[in-house]
């Protein structure tokens, strides 16, 4: 069995500005030594995936989505963003089945299912 690194994740939620973004190099340059071992991932809105992605360029914070489609084929649904395209745009992880998800939005298990396998 290969051996896990720990991961520490950030979900930026509804926080925030693109003007934020470069505060993430700054953020991996002072955390470097400490996290040594560990993978960082931070996961900002959608919008910003790719603008987080290019400003983390370099070092190794890892960039994540906070939630994606379960529909994994390209079709037409208006407001879905699939996993290819999250990770098209820098997303390295999605986060999937998060409790505010569930219970403001009612995704149930299965539908949590659909997006993991989606992902």
């Amino acid at each position: 069995m290969v051996a896990r690194r720990p991961l520490i994740a950030g979900n930026w939620k509804m926080f925030g500005r693109l003007a934020g973004l470069g505060e993430l190099a700054a953020l991996w340059e002072m955390t470097r030594q400490a996290s040594a071992g560990l993978d960082m991932l931070i996961c900002p809105p959608a919008a910003y995936v790719s603008a987080a992605a290019d400003a983390v360029r370099g070092t190794q914070l890892l960039i994540g989505a906070q939630d994606c489609s379960a529909i994994a084929e390209d079709s037409a649904r208006t407001g879905e963003i699939s996993a290819a395209m999250l990770a098209d745009a820098g997303a390295a992880y999605v986060i999937v089945g998060h409790s505010e998800r569930r219970s403001l939005h009612g995704e149930s298990d299965a539908l949590v299912r659909k997006k993991a396998e989606a992902a």
